[in-house]
């Protein structure tokens, strides 16, 4: 596009009400979406200072478009590389272009459904291990549980024996000191001086390197040992570049394990705690899923068959994950001039697509509000998949969706088949952060 040609954007928010608003706007974004949503429609812009410009949407041929159709143009903004791969390298969650692709080539056959199949084991003796002893009879927070139990699953599943557990309770602490940091710099951007000047992102940063040793030591511990175990770790250290033959470097593979914990254990435990939420507030719903978990246990013992078997829950999980994505939005940036729903936009313009917004747009839904599973079951189903962004889409789709389905699906089945699920609390709270974080959720879990 021509230097002098005039760029064009959606209908324009203006950055002084922007500004008067910043604050709580940093605090809980959505309230705002929504309202500028209702007021300008499915697709707005700001522009800030003289050149910059944002456009944020809920319109699914802008997802598609930037995600998919001509995702070639579109990458990672900085706000998802630069501030995350300080702390957690470069992986594949912190990383664009040709080397994206090279370290996407090489993992993905670790995630190849067969090899998630051999996984199963792993996450079910996890499950099983971690929800044993549950409260019963009393309100008790949901996340912390759903929150542990995730981050086990995936140490299980990675690393298949049980590491020294004091060591994986400090890589747990650290990864959530890190998260919780990583926030803060994005949302408050004015602070990055302080933050440097008082030690905080030397600190934090003294953290990340604690965390490469202990994942360090865990992978030098496997080497020497000369055994191969069925889990990810021992799928990460077989995998070889196609072009040289050659396996990760060390410091490659800690990056990509440090993302796979991240990426693998808080989405999750979100997911999970929306979801038994609305399964504690719609007791005919969790029938529906004790009498589907029932009749699957009657007709197979293999656990991968039965996880495949759960027409109705997996109909829940997805249900739940449109009101509630644990990746509740995501933003591209164009690398060249290009059109846009017949704007002009230029280079380096940021595009923010709200997952959360688009899944509630009654444009692609009916009665959004309500959580109604039937959506995704028999002719619904395909159209519903249109509009719906879990796991992103296109070439950068979650390379573990898979991994987080199958583990959803033993948690839900282990918890319904020997608990009754109740909440007293029928609306729910949540914290836009990275990832869309469940607030004060509660159950009571009785035996059945």
């Amino acid at each position: 596009m021509a230097e002098n040609k005039k760029y064009t954007y959606p209908k324009q928010l203006s950055i002084v009400r922007f500004l008067l608003k910043a604050e709580s706007f940093r605090k809980n974004p959505i309230p705002f979406h929504t309202k500028f949503f209702n007021e300008f429609g499915d697709t707005f812009s700001l522009q800030i200072g003289k050149t910059k410009h944002v456009i944020l949407s809920r319109d699914n041929e802008v997802a598609e478009y930037i995600l998919q159709k001509n995702q070639k143009k579109y990458q990672k903004s900085k706000l998802q590389t630069q501030f995350l791969s300080k702390y957690l390298g470069k992986g594949l969650l912190t990383v664009n272009g040709d080397f994206w692709l090279k370290q996407r080539r090489l993992i993905q056959p670790a995630f190849h459904k067969q090899k998630m199949n051999q996984l199963v084991q792993n996450m079910q003796e996890a499950v099983t291990f971690d929800l044993k002893d549950l409260p019963e009879g009393k309100e008790i927070a949901l996340f912390p549980i759903m929150n542990s139990l995730a981050f086990n699953v995936v140490a299980k599943s990675l690393f298949h024996i049980s590491f020294i557990e004091e060591k994986l309770d400090r890589l747990k602490f650290i990864i959530e000191q890190v998260q919780d940091f990583v926030i803060k710099e994005i949302r408050l951007p004015y602070k990055a001086v302080w933050y440097k000047l008082s030690g905080q992102v030397k600190k934090h940063q003294q953290l990340a390197i604690e965390s490469d040793a202990i994942i360090n030591e865990i992978i030098a511990n496997r080497k020497l040992s000369n055994q191969e175990h069925n889990d990810l770790l021992n799928m990460l250290l077989e995998t070889r570049y196609e072009d040289s033959g050659e396996a990760m470097a060390t410091q490659q593979l800690i990056d990509e394990i440090k993302i796979l914990f991240i990426a693998g254990h808080e989405t999750t435990a979100n997911a999970l705690t929306f979801t038994m939420h609305l399964l504690a507030n719609h007791p005919e719903i969790q029938q529906k899923v004790f009498e589907e978990v029932l009749a699957v246990a009657s007709e197979t013992d293999d656990v991968v068959e039965q996880l495949q078997k759960l027409t109705y829950t997996n109909a829940i999980i997805n249900e739940s994950m449109r009101l509630y994505p644990p990746a509740w939005i995501t933003d591209r940036e164009n690398i060249e001039d290009d059109t846009l729903l017949g704007y002009n936009i230029k280079k380096g313009t940021l595009i923010g697509v709200s997952f959360y917004e688009l899944h509630r747009n009654p444009k692609y839904w009916k009665e959004p509000e309500v959580f109604n599973p039937e959506r995704f079951l028999g002719d619904q189903k395909k159209e519903s998949m249109t509009y719906f962004y879990p796991f992103g889409a296109g070439p950068r789709m979650c390379i573990g969706f898979g991994f987080a389905i199958y583990e959803m699906g033993l948690t839900i089945s282990y918890i319904v088949k020997k608990y009754k699920i109740t909440s007293q609390h029928q609306s729910i709270q949540f914290n836009p952060l990275i990832t869309l974080k469940p607030v004060g959720v509660s159950v009571t879990f009785s035996k059945r």
